[in-house]
């Protein structure tokens, strides 16, 4: 009888077992070597691996950092205000053997749910202890690193490590959008009215220094003409006075026509007065009054 046959059954089992007893790991991942569900061997450096055919089971679970976004929670601030509070955490496996035992069969999505409770304790456990303000600020890392630090202590024993965590949505429930923003608008009404105030008052004491300066400008002006007027008319009274003392007869006759100008102005005033009245002297004659 041949013995080929035999040979080529005994190569082919050899070639299968063999093929069975190795493993490849890639160096993205990190490998459990399970016999019975029980953790036999742990490789975390790429390339082959060896276990025992058949009896052993090799299971891979990401090495690089994974993120989690969790769900949307309503979350009640320490001066009462809610908020709807969500985040997105990277994390990573830190220590396999803890890992495996933790989550069991169920992997990187039974660890992905528990690690949402977590983050979401957290999150419930600090925002509960500080305002509004804190959490809605533009700078809130340390309110951050806080609620990471305390999901990574918890996160520990599921074997995983939190890197980072951060605030992705900080909104205020529906129902309170509305008495919300009629504070906010009221406040801005507030804030615009004593600006307002404040520009109405400074307006008034621009008018009012302007008014002033006014009266002043027009005093110290009139006060001025009133000066210059007066040297003119000195200056002017001057030159008559010098002009008529040099010839006394012809100021005598300025003086009467200025007086007949004023006195026979057409109008309802009348005159009555002697006809021999010295008034008429010059109309009288042409050369004027006669010297006594």
């Amino acid at each position: 009888m041949s013995k080929a046959p035999f040979l080529l059954g005994a190569a082919f089992v050899a070639i299968v077992t063999g093929l069975s007893s190795i493993f490849i790991v890639d160096e993205r991942d990190q490998v459990l070597v399970l016999q019975f569900g029980q953790v036999k061997q742990e490789v975390t450096e790429p390339g082959l691996g060896f276990k025992l055919p058949f009896i052993q089971d090799v299971v891979s679970y990401e090495d690089r950092i994974l993120g989690l976004q969790t769900q949307p929670l309503e979350v009640t601030l320490s001066d009462n205000r809610r908020l709807i509070v969500d985040a997105f955490a990277r994390w990573r496996i830190d220590n396999l053997i803890d890992f495996r035992e933790a989550v069991g069969a169920g992997g990187v999505d039974a660890a992905q749910a528990r690690l949402g409770s977590v983050v979401s304790a957290a999150i419930r456990e600090i925002l509960g202890s500080v305002p509004l303000n804190a959490v809605t600020s533009d700078d809130r890392t340390a309110l951050m690193n806080r609620i990471r630090d305390i999901a990574g202590r918890e996160a520990a024993s599921l074997g995983v490590e939190v890197i980072d965590l951060r605030l992705t949505r900080t909104d205020l429930p529906d129902q309170n959008l509305a008495a919300t923003f009629a504070r906010m608008r009221a406040e801005r009404q507030r804030e615009a009215a004593d600006e307002i105030a404040r520009g109405n008052e400074a307006a008034s004491r621009v008018r009012a220094a302007a008014d002033r300066s006014v009266v002043e400008v027009t005093s110290d002006a009139k006060r001025q003409a009133e000066v210059i007027r007066g040297e003119a008319d000195a200056k002017r009274n001057a030159i008559y006075a010098d002009a008529f003392g040099k010839d006394p007869e012809f100021f005598a006759f300025t003086r009467s026509l200025t007086a007949y100008e004023r006195a026979l102005k057409s109008g309802n005033s009348s005159i009555v007065m002697s006809p021999d009245s010295e008034f008429f002297d010059y109309l009288r004659d042409a050369q004027g009054p006669q010297q006594q």
